[in-house]
């Protein structure tokens, strides 16, 4: 009998997944492939399908509405020994894939190309964006998850949730319709030429989900009073009327379209959504990894950048006034540094959650000192440290200053797990991860900085262009912004961003 390991196979590399489209021989045309990022979910930690050999699953979508398909072959499969058997791959399959995906071959290839629906598609809901890439044309659909046109659409997308974004959960789509209307899904698409006339111009690029959560605010210029109003009220209260913060709960293009700005775009236009909905006070994102927060910081900063610019937003290296005052108060006010009340102004107008848009502020910060007096440039940090407020230099200062506000923050927000440290250590850290994030910020303003030089040399349009491409294409993930505290004690992973997070469990 065949060892375990001759019957073992890499789930990864045995799924296979396509988008397709009708060919001019009446065959299906494949218009790209690609292999899956995890595929835990489905087969488990190891990611090991046990009993076959040559195993392929192929995993095919029709490109514009995502029909679905699985074909399983293999040259040889386990035969059961008593409790050992080979995996039931169609067990294993079927929560993840809706039902009609598991028909006979020659019946799918069938209804893909005999379908004549097909030229007259257009994705559910309605076009929000349209932009060109590489001479290439790509639109923005958005629409509720109360639509069953859109709720179908995203059950058969859903797997790739589970195939492309870590610990990535789909969306149940079977809860009261007034739960669905919280939903929103955004749809992109690239329009192709039809390869034959019965084709959709239509083929799928990615997509993003949103969802509306309830944001309390009380009018604080009225007393709270009782008011004996009827329940159920006698108009029923769409989520859309409700004020709300809204929160990108699942984001993915897929692998044959990433690095190429389509993630910018989708990501500026559910912002640009946000700031023209009165009820929506912010946008936040759910749990997201490093390569979705430097998509994300780019974007903002992008749109940040020139309302900084217009109010000339530095720090102010003399916070104790020129000459500087004698006695110095112990601390100095954040308001001294930075002008805290026009920042806030600015934060609520673009709907920026206050954590992102610190980084976002801070970065743009960062980039008004001069290269050579930052630690990338080869700032000489042991004079600094020496020095500190009264270094001659006006642009010491401010990365001085810089720093600290830096470090203001991040104690901030970890002030509970910092204080259980020794001095000594905490201080230790708090340079760590200062140091930490500012590194990240210095790839993302050095890639940002090297595409607008790129952009200018070339002479093309910058707001265009820059949108275009300088998302994914920069393919830059930031440093962790989080302290590191070794501990014997179990700690739960899912910490709040910049904390002093993830312990080792003993």
């Amino acid at each position: 009998m065949a060892s375990d390991g001759d019957w073992t196979c890499d789930a990864n590399d045995a799924l296979h997944l396509s988008l397709v489209q009708p060919s001019e021989d009446a065959r299906l045309k494949t218009l790209s492939d690609f292999q899956p990022q995890f595929t835990y979910p489905i087969f488990g930690d190891e990611e090991q399908i046990f009993g076959y050999k040559g195993l392929i699953i192929r995993m095919r979508f029709a490109a514009h509405d995502l029909r679905p398909h699985i074909h399983i072959s293999y040259d040889e499969k386990f035969k059961p020994v008593g409790d050992i058997a080979a995996v039931d791959l169609l067990k294993t399959l079927k929560p993840w894939i809706p039902e009609e995906a598991f028909v006979v071959l020659p019946d799918y290839e069938k209804a893909i190309v005999e379908d004549k629906d097909a030229k007259d598609f257009v994705p559910p809901g309605k076009l929000v964006h349209s932009y060109v890439t590489r001479q290439r044309t790509y639109e923005v659909w958005a629409g509720s998850l109360a639509d069953p046109e859109v709720r179908r659409l995203l059950d058969r997308a859903q797997v790739f949730v589970s195939l492309f974004i870590e610990a990535g959960t789909p969306i149940v789509t079977d809860d009261p319709e007034w739960t669905l209307e919280r939903w929103t899904v955004y749809f992109v698409y690239e329009k192709v030429k039809p390869p034959v006339p019965t084709a959709s111009q239509y083929s799928i690029v990615g997509y993003a989900t949103t969802y509306r959560w309830w944001y309390y605010q009380r009018d604080k210029t009225q007393k709270p009073a009782v008011q004996d109003s009827p329940f159920p009220p006698a108009e029923v209260i769409r989520p859309a009327q409700l004020p709300s913060r809204l929160r990108i709960a699942q984001f993915l293009i897929l692998p044959p379209h990433q690095g190429s700005g389509h993630g910018i775009h989708l990501y500026t236009t559910i912002h640009s959504a946000c700031i023209s909905d009165p009820t929506i006070s912010e946008l936040t994102v759910e749990d997201p990894n490093e390569a979705f927060d430097a998509l994300r910081d780019t974007a903002d900063y992008h749109i940040l950048r020139s309302e900084f610019q217009k109010h000339k937003l530095n720090i102010n290296p003399d916070p104790y006034g020129v000459p500087a005052k004698k006695p110095r108060p112990r601390r100095v006010p954040t308001s001294a540094l930075i002008p805290t009340k026009l920042l806030s102004e600015i934060r609520s107008s673009f709907k920026i959650d206050s954590t992102q848009f610190a980084h976002i502020s801070e970065m743009y910060l960062l980039g008004q000192i001069p290269l050579k007096k930052r630690l990338a440039g080869g700032s000489n940090m042991a004079r600094l440290l020496i020095k500190k407020h009264n270094a001659d230099d006006p642009d010491d200062r401010r990365y001085y200053w810089w720093r600290m506000l830096t470090k203001q923050r991040l104690y901030k927000r970890s002030r509970d797990l910092l204080i259980q440290l020794d001095l000594s250590d905490r201080i230790e850290k708090l340079e760590e991860t200062v140091t930490n994030v500012e590194e990240g910020y210095e790839a993302l303003l050095k890639a940002f900085n090297a595409r607008e030089e790129e952009l200018k040399a070339r002479e093309e349009d910058l707001d265009d262009d820059v949108l275009d491409e300088s998302g994914e294409g920069f393919r830059v993930q930031r440093n962790k912004r989080k302290l590191t505290v070794e501990d014997d004690e179990d700690e739960d992973e899912d910490e709040e961003e910049d904390s002093p997070v993830k312990r080792p469990k003993a």
